[in-house]
């Protein structure tokens, strides 16, 4: 995994997950709160979507071969996948059955600052965690809002990572909130109801995710700025007379596939053609490092075809 997929972030969230996962479980046994075994399945349940980030980042790595010629970057938005699965069965579903549980089947909450000192703790290490992954994003979202940058960003690590930890944060006020009722109200149906709120919260967040990387899956061309980078390499060195229709792809976070028809000059033989060719990839892998499989086919401009409009097809894609 690169930089720019955040292993920084995702390693920070998996420590701070595990303690706290540990620590929840701890206040659990003591207290009998279900929001707090909620709280502890999702935080159980981050981990592991964390070493599932880490595996695919990893797995993304292998070198092309003959059964993937064009590598295994798109690994990534599998594993990326995953993780909206399991944060929506294991953290949401079951957050959900214990809520509904316990406001049928009410209890006291014994030993209530176990919960709310564990609570504590737990909301300055996902603080912890969440500052680490503003901080890995914000050179990645430049002058974008944080909501465009989870819904356009390739890289899947940092938008689940910054989800995940505004979820875990969330997650925690509302138990807490739950919590600190059910002891001053002495009905521990507060507590249910809080441990109801983190798993329609957790449900929510893995929606989002699962959305966001099956449009990484189905696959994306480039963001705007990028197409537009491209298109002025191409063109830079007055040998490409027009580009006729272009397409883009992301392999991966941060590989990305070019393939254009361009206009060659009429009476330029084949040796020149070549060198337009040659030129034309080299200008734009200099301007677009991430453009590392191009394939360009020469053709005659056709000023009727022009004047019919642009190819549908050739706008930026992106989500």
């Amino acid at each position: 995994m690169s930089s720019s997929g955040g292993t920084k972030a995702v390693v920070a969230a998996l420590g701070a997950n595990l303690a706290i996962a540990v620590s929840k479980f701890v206040a659990f046994a003591f207290s009998g709160s279900s929001s707090m075994l909620a709280e502890g399945v999702h935080s159980l349940a981050d981990s592991g979507n964390q070493v599932l980030l880490l595996v695919g980042g990893r797995k993304a790595r292998r070198q092309a071969d003959e059964s993937h010629p064009f590598g295994y970057g798109r690994e990534r938005y599998v594993y990326g996948f995953l993780v909206s699965i399991v944060l929506f069965t294991i953290g949401g579903v079951f957050a959900l059955y214990e809520g509904v549980e316990k406001v049928r089947h009410p209890h006291a909450i014994d030993h209530w600052y176990w919960p709310v000192g564990v609570l504590l703790f737990a909301i300055v290490a996902e603080g912890f965690s969440f500052r680490t992954a503003i901080a890995e994003a914000r050179p990645l979202k430049g002058r974008q809002s944080w909501g465009r940058f989870i819904r356009t960003a390739k890289a899947p690590e940092l938008p689940v990572v910054l989800l995940e930890d505004f979820g875990a944060l969330i997650g925690l006020v509302l138990a807490l909130g739950g919590v600190g009722l059910a002891v001053l109200t002495g009905d521990g149906v507060w507590d249910g109801v809080g441990t109801l709120c983190i798993g329609t919260l957790l449900v929510v967040i893995a929606f989002v995710l699962a959305v966001e990387t099956k449009s990484l899956l189905l696959g994306e061309g480039a963001g705007a700025e990028a197409v537009a980078r491209i298109r002025a390499a191409m063109l830079a060195g007055h040998d490409v007379e027009q580009i006729i229709h272009m397409r883009t792809l992301h392999l991966g976070p941060e590989e990305l596939l070019v393939a254009a028809k361009i206009a060659v000059r009429p009476d330029a033989d084949a040796r020149a053609i070549a060198a337009t060719i040659n030129a034309a990839e080299e200008r734009v892998r200099a301007e677009e490092p991430m453009a590392r499989v191009i394939y360009l086919e020469p053709d005659l401009y056709d000023e009727a075809e022009a004047a019919a409009g642009p190819d549908p097809a050739a706008t930026p894609g992106g989500r």
